[in-house]
């Protein structure tokens, strides 16, 4: 045995302050204006979710993602963060002395979403949002700081995008990630690192006690370290296999970050739920993945950014990358292959979701099926259809406004003139 044999700790969400110390290091004290004892950022994570906005949009042509529909001179009424109506002009009752958001002249569309991102400080996760990403999926954090944004968002979701948090990663060496909670210091005492299958179990039980959504894991080393290669295997199919098995038994989905063929085989057939990046997946893996309704997640974008490094060795790993991966995307759309959207902004830099909109019409898709990746794509991948993706009653109140025709120039989603999360207009 290569972990105690001691039970997993209870399955709650603010065990030990935890919760309270991500607060602290995403930085929501600072945003919210909060007391900075441990008490009172606990006790803010169980108060009710803040009063949303209501507001009208008025004037703008309304761009349906789900139909391609195209409706000029709309309104769309929200009413406590929830889209109430929406249409032309005259179709639509307007309550009176509603606030009004004028979009005359600009088109408008429901917040994207980014189903790759790492939020480690609440500048990061409000700077997401200004850009246009108003949900997204976590792509792990080190010390839990995504599920304290997760309850930023919650308490006050202008600061943060509607959140599905993934915790810490399950990889082979956790660094300092040890000390992200007191039930992981045992896995300190491993020669070879978090590889077997009590490891394993071990970090995703813990991620799931501490309420992640979902579990991400890697089958491969990194493109974005030069002393590293992306197409090393770190994880067999067995021990992802027993990943998804850990993560399904808590009922959570597994990301898996992959570059090589077999590396995306082996992830694919051991049950991931979406296979990110994946520069060298292959035909007989899309075949799988598309009968497994497994997503693909390439995050052009990361990729796209290694090309322009100092670094020579990420410089030439990313030119030589980028084509081939837009070649997957190509072929992995018009095989039917689910796609979705994700920056893997991390570090400090968030990139705007709009971008990778713009890489994936590059790639070869349509710039509606573009736009879908961000929008009725990815809420599905997210578990959120119904709730984001489109502006009709029931959805939730979250709306860019552009200045030009997206389906003309899909470019124009990096820069949105003005964005409203739930409401409230930022």
């Amino acid at each position: 045995m290569c972990v105690e044999p001691t039970a997993p700790p209870p399955n709650r969400l603010t065990r030990r302050g935890v919760l309270a110390a991500s607060a602290a290091l995403a930085g929501t004290a600072t945003a919210l204006g909060a007391a900075s004892s441990t008490k009172a950022a606990a006790a803010a994570a169980t108060r009710p979710a803040a009063h949303a906005g209501d507001l009208v949009v008025e004037g703008g042509t309304l761009l349906d993602p789900a139909t391609g529909d195209v409706t000029e001179d709309a309104v769309v009424v929200i009413r406590e963060g929830v889209v109430r109506a929406s249409g032309a002009r005259d179709t639509v009752d307007v309550p009176e002395g509603a606030p009004r958001l004028d979009a005359q002249g600009q088109w408008v569309l429901p917040g994207l979403v980014d189903a790759h991102i790492h939020l480690n400080t609440a500048a990061e996760a409000q700077d997401a949002v200004r850009k246009g990403a108003t949900s997204a999926r976590s792509g792990s954090t080190n010390f839990y700081q995504d599920i304290a944004v997760r309850e930023l968002a919650r308490q006050a979701p202008e600061h943060a995008p509607r959140l599905k948090a993934a915790g810490i990663f399950v990889t082979p060496d956790l660094g300092d990630t040890i000390l992200a909670d007191p039930d992981l210091t045992a896995l300190a005492r491993l020669k070879n690192g978090v590889r077997s299958a009590e490891a394993l179990r071990r970090v995703v039980e813990v991620n799931l006690a501490r309420g992640a959504d979902v579990v991400k894991t890697r089958v491969n080393e990194r493109a974005g370290l030069p002393e590293q290669d992306p197409l090393a295997q770190v994880y067999s199919y067995e021990q992802l296999s027993e990943v998804v098995a850990a993560a399904r038994r808590g009922g959570k989905g597994v990301l898996c970050h992959s570059y090589s063929e077999r590396g995306c085989h082996d992830a694919v057939t051991a049950g991931i739920r979406s296979l990110e990046h994946g520069v060298f997946v292959a035909e007989r893996t899309l075949r799988e993945m598309l009968r497994r309704g497994t997503y693909f997640t390439p995050t052009l974008t990361a990729i796209a950014g290694l090309a322009t490094s100092s670094d020579p060795v990420l410089a030439e790993r990313g030119r030589t990358y980028l084509p081939i991966l837009k070649k997957a995307v190509l072929a992995a759309h018009e095989m039917g292959v689910p796609l979705a959207a994700g920056t893997d902004s991390s570090g400090g830099s968030v990139h705007p979701i709009g971008g990778e909109v713009e890489l994936m019409h590059s790639a070869g898709l349509s710039a509606l099926d573009a736009i879908r990746t961000a929008t009725t794509g990815a809420a599905r991948l997210l578990g959120l259809t119904g709730t984001v993706g489109r502006l009709t009653r029931g959805h939730a109140g979250d709306v860019i406004l552009l200045a030009g025709d997206p389906l003309k120039d899909p470019g124009l989603l990096k820069s949105p003139t003005r964005v409203v999360r739930s409401g409230l207009a930022l």
